[in-house]
């Protein structure tokens, strides 16, 4: 009985992978500071959301709907909510989920004491699989971070970055939305 218990936690042991880091799984869209989110943002509020598109999917989706011809495409994107101007500045934002796999290192760990070889199994003891996200940042003449807890404009410009995702997901061809305008 102990043989088989012993033999079935180090199967378990040597199949098991240990999370390092754990991309964030946003069901609908995420309010917090960009530089908590993400090293490299800005320290204003951000409306995070994930992006199950390719790269440069939302730049070309910007680029089409606000008809930029890509100039400034990514940042100071000016629209109109209630007759009042705000802009928009959006960064693509990857955030690996990084693991240690265990069957790889204890592979190359056994053969390397048992042969004196060089790692054979190196570029697999770590795996990472991206995940890629849309951080949008909303500033306006009157206020720096219209995303802040205390700003005026707050619920309004959430009402719109929220249809803006949700256009934007629903969306394959980029030109349909201009005509909706």
């Amino acid at each position: 009985m102990k043989p088989t218990l012993l033999a079935i936690f180090v199967l378990i042991f040597l199949n098991s992978c240990i999370p390092l880091r754990i991309a964030p799984n946003i069901k609908d869209f995420k309010l917090t500071q960009g530089k908590r989110f993400k090293k490299g943002l800005p320290k204003k509020n951000v409306f995070v959301f994930e992006d199950p598109k390719d790269t440069d999917e939302f730049h070309n989706y910007v680029n089409t709907k606000f008809q930029l011809n890509d100039y400034y495409v990514d940042v100071q994107v000016p629209f109109l909510v209630q007759g009042q101007t705000f802009y928009f500045s959006f960064y693509e934002v990857e955030i690996p989920t990084k693991t240690i796999n265990l069957i790889p290192l204890v592979l190359d760990v056994a053969l390397n004491q048992a042969t004196d070889m060089d790692p054979v199994f190196d570029e697999a003891h770590t795996s990472r699989v991206g995940n890629w996200y849309i951080a949008m940042e909303v500033f306006s003449d009157r206020e720096k971070d219209c995303l802040s807890d205390n700003s005026i404009s707050r619920e309004i410009v959430l009402s719109y970055l929220r249809e803006l995702k949700k256009e934007y997901l629903a969306t394959d061809n980029y030109n349909e939305v201009v005509f909706k305008n």
